[in-house]
């Protein structure tokens, strides 16, 4: 039977993730996984976790552990068949540990990036509501000032982007990250980059993939399975 890989990216907010896992996907044929976009799919369809999630999302809470794994461990069990990369969980020791439970992670990327880059970015990010579509500013900004390029609906600020709620929201997650790194340390799985541009850190990841993931060339973008 064929082996397939798995994949976590862990990071702080406005460390990158969203854009380098759609490389990630796109070079390697992995299916990226977006909680975030989990927990919007839920809300939307109206489902029980969907329903739940939302009480603590609309009080400005963070979705709970048990919320969390309700939401998106049964659709990792769907995709017994599929190499993906999952973008945004698990947040917690516990999630961690549910996920642990569920299927072996192959590795874990760790982005490690210095507060002011982190701030930076922050300061200049808005985001569209309903699809989580995020825009920069200075790098990634929308076509038209304060508009979602799709929609048109407006583009919004979060509070905890902020920069008076941004060195809460970083030493948080600092915090609670810890362990889950400290974990997948000892399993042998983590990588650590560290950096201030994601086009700087990104050749390393690439090779680092290049070389997990058997059978891949530069001229090949599709995830080859491991004998």
């Amino acid at each position: 039977m064929a082996k397939l890989f798995r994949a976590v990216i862990m990071g702080p907010p406005g460390s990158g993730k969203g854009t380098i896992s759609e490389r990630i996907a796109q070079r390697f044929g992995l299916t990226h996984l977006s909680s975030g976009d989990f927990v919007r799919e839920n809300i939307a369809a109206n489902t029980d976790a969907g329903v739940l999630a939302k009480t603590y999302i609309e009080r400005g809470l963070l979705v709970p552990d048990h919320v969390m794994t309700r939401l998106l461990l049964p659709r990792l069990e769907e995709m017994t068949r599929h190499s993906w990369l999952m973008d945004g969980f698990p947040r917690t020791l516990a999630q961690a540990k549910a996920l642990n439970s569920t299927c072996d992670l192959d590795l874990v990327i760790s982005l490690n990036i210095p507060y002011e880059t982190l701030k930076e970015r922050l300061s200049e990010r808005w985001i569209h509501p309903a699809s989580g579509r995020v825009y920069n500013m200075g790098f990634n900004p929308p076509h038209v000032q304060g508009r979602d390029d799709i929609s048109g609906e407006p583009l919004i600020q979060h509070d905890d982007d902020k920069p008076e709620a941004l060195v809460a929201r970083l030493r948080h997650y600092k915090d609670v990250a810890k362990p889950i790194i400290d974990l997948y340390k000892s399993k042998g799985i983590l990588h650590t980059f560290s950096g201030t541009e994601t086009d700087r850190i990104w050749p390393y990841i690439n090779s680092l993939l290049s070389n997990k993931i058997p059978g891949t060339s530069q001229a090949d973008t599709q995830c080859i399975p491991m004998p």
